[in-house]
């Protein structure tokens, strides 16, 4: 065995585990809201910002990062995002005030850019004949750890305080540092470029402006004027960061890169899906845990809920090899396309059918592969249409998408909900089972527009993950020696 091929074989478990432990810590929070509102003495509006302050640290710092792992490497910068999930737990475990818990949602929001680093470090470091099966692997974590958090989460609520969901993301990140540390090779490619903080800044200006008004319109108003002055300043800063990016000499993020028809294909499909598994979690966790009294609903803990949506976590792994194999064979359409057709059936099903618990299982399920199959398509398609020195950045700002396309869903699945209330008790109001066959119906149709998309373009043909420039520098050559070639 060569010196590459087994460095590899730990390369990879240390990749996976690392996006799961950030996505796991991202979602944990989700089932202990409430008990954080009522242990921290918060508003409901203002503990969402647990949620919010999260998002928009990962949507900010996940480009920048990205974008620095390209030019100095992706080895240091990875540790760097895995080590602020640590401290975020850290802080988080320690707990005691709003403003901590606050802090350290903030600092594990680092993570984001763990997702487009670990994709850049598999092209880079594993055999080409495994990049594509290792690039399924470490996206699908995402999905795998979503669900894995919310069951977790479940399990540790059951025994102990919400202080210890913060420790179990700690003691993860922990490990999947040390194997960072230990196993992943330290990276000697550096692009040409230097840093672009205009850029930088401007892309957080318009993207904290997009995720404050989607995340906090429906406690503001969606007609407020804090709401829609949000929205102005996001567009107005949008555009003036398209401007800046498209004359400086070296961009954060090279604007004909996103418009390539394939990446903005990717993009716009990180968005639908984003939207779909981010909307449907919350929808099935709030649905199953309604007491049944009220005609519909299981009166799940938050350990049963957990459980119900667990078959998403082991879709989404069990897609992973399944869509490789398909990128493999004939490129990464067809898995795109069935990972949003699954996600739409999924969510479909509970339009018509959620009287039973096994529903919400079969149907989470099927959104679970669907998922898998999708996030494995993206890097693929996103790889085979970019140079390698640009792999970090474009994933990153697909990563962010479907960040931005989950708090878009988080919102508008909310909105729906709130939107059709009964009073179910004095003083107490539910959404109806109108609300949520609705929401469930919004989901799967965005889902299914995610299957379409792909339509649109022309589907990029890959050979183990080549690109175009890599492809002239040799395809026999190893992937840093092939990297080298364009830098």
């Amino acid at each position: 065995m060569s010196d590459q091929a087994r460095r590899s074989r730990g390369v990879l478990p240390a990749l996976v585990l690392s996006v799961l432990a950030f996505s796991l810590v991202q979602t944990s929070v989700v089932p202990i809201l409430p008990t954080l509102q009522k242990n921290l003495h918060v508003a409901g509006s203002g503990i969402t910002w647990l949620m919010t302050a999260n998002l928009l640290s990962a949507a900010v710092l996940t480009p920048l990062l990205a974008r620095i792992g390209d030019l100095r490497g992706r080895k240091p910068v990875l540790v760097v995002a895995i080590a602020g999930v640590l401290v975020g737990g850290v802080l988080g475990g320690i707990g005691g005030s709003f403003g901590l818990l606050l802090i350290a949602r903030v600092v594990a929001g680092t993570g984001g850019a763990i997702l487009p680093l670990a994709v850049a470090v598999v092209r880079d470091e594993l055999p080409r004949k495994k990049v594509t099966g290792g690039v399924a692997m470490v996206s699908a974590a995402l999905g795998v750890g979503s669900g894995l958090g919310l069951v977790a989460t479940g399990v540790v609520m059951e025994h102990f305080s919400y202080e210890s969901v913060f420790w179990m993301g700690a003691v993860l990140a922990a490990v999947a540092l040390a194997l960072v540390v230990w196993l992943v090779p330290h990276d000697p490619i550096k692009a040409e470029g230097k840093a672009d903080p205009l850029g930088a800044l401007l892309l957080a200006g318009w993207l904290s402006a997009l995720l404050i008004a989607v995340s906090q319109g429906n406690d503001w108003g969606w007609g407020s004027a804090r709401t829609l002055g949000l929205f102005v300043t996001a567009v107005v800063v949008l555009v003036l960061w398209v401007v800046v990016e498209r004359r400086v000499a070296s961009p954060l993020v090279d604007i004909a890169m996103l418009a390539k028809p394939a990446v903005a294909v990717t993009n716009t499909a990180g968005v639908l899906v984003g939207f779909a598994m981010y909307g449907s979690f919350l929808l099935m966790s709030d649905f199953t845990q309604t007491p049944k009294a009220v005609g519909y609903g299981f009166g799940a803990s938050v350990l049963a809920s957990g459980w119900m949506l667990f078959p998403s976590a082991v879709g989404s792994f069990a897609a992973a090899p399944v869509g490789a194999a398909l990128i493999k064979r004939g490129g990464p359409r067809l898995p795109l396309v069935l990972g949003g057709a699954f996600a739409a059936a999924g969510l479909g099903l509970l339009v018509f059918a959620h009287s039973s618990s096994w529903h919400v299982v079969v149907a989470s399920g099927v959104m679970g592969v669907g998922v898998g199959m999708a996030y494995a398509a993206m890097p693929a398609y996103i790889n085979a249409s970019v140079p390698v020195q640009q792999s970090g950045i474009a994933n990153g700002m697909n990563a962010v998408l479907r960040t931005v396309g989950g708090a878009v869903g988080t919102a508008v699945i909310g909105a729906v909900l709130t939107g059709n209330m009964k009073q179910v008790a004095p003083g107490v109001q539910l959404p109806t089972i109108d609300a949520y066959s609705h929401a469930f119906l919004i989901a799967s149709a965005l889902a299914l527009v995610a299957a379409v998309v792909p339509f649109l373009v022309k589907a990029p043909q890959m050979t183990a993950m080549t690109t175009p420039d890599t492809i002239d520098a040799g395809v026999d050559s190893e992937p840093k020696a092939m990297a080298a070639a364009n830098v």
